[in-house]
């Protein structure tokens, strides 16, 4: 499995930072790759991606969603990924969003982009994106303020 961690700080309230990034569909407008999300459901997205000429095709479940503070998600068949963004308050207008994503680089041309941090440098440049979309708008596209309980894991947690 590969990591990829980063954060950007946005000069927007975390409610206005949060809500955009429930906005699924939205993400073509600032994630390279991304050629379309359908949300099917509330906990459920249909992803169409295409990096570096490779194409994929996957769906993804929301395992976690608190409003403000994080949405957690992963593949469901297919391709192995799984992440989760946190939004973190700084001032009354000013908000951390942090990304993990985890995931399993298939063939030679994503295994050696994993390896030159290619997928790193992406992160940082939708972030980037992600910043100046929100910034730029100064407010949310949408909004879904509902609740995703994450499911206990093998301690009862």
């Amino acid at each position: 499995m590969s990591t990829v961690k980063s954060d950007i700080d946005v000069n927007v309230p975390i409610s206005v930072a949060y809500n955009q990034w429930t906005q699924f569909e939205s993400f073509p407008q600032f994630m390279g790759g991304i050629d379309s999300i359908t949300q099917t459901d509330d906990t459920h997205t249909h992803w169409n991606v295409s990096i570096a000429g490779i194409k994929r095709e996957f769906d993804a479940e929301i395992t976690e969603q608190k409003p403000d503070e994080r949405v957690a998600w992963k593949s469901i068949g297919g391709e192995q990924h799984a992440g989760v963004v946190t939004f973190h308050r700084i001032a009354d207008d000013q908000t951390r969003v942090s990304v993990q994503l985890d995931w399993k680089p298939d063939g030679i041309v994503e295994k050696v982009g994993a390896l030159l941090q290619v997928d790193d440098i992406q992160i940082d440049r939708d972030l980037h994106r992600f910043k100046e979309l929100i910034e730029s708008n100064g407010f949310e596209t949408g909004a879904w303020r509902g609740t995703v309980e994450r499911e206990p894991d093998a301690t009862g947690r």
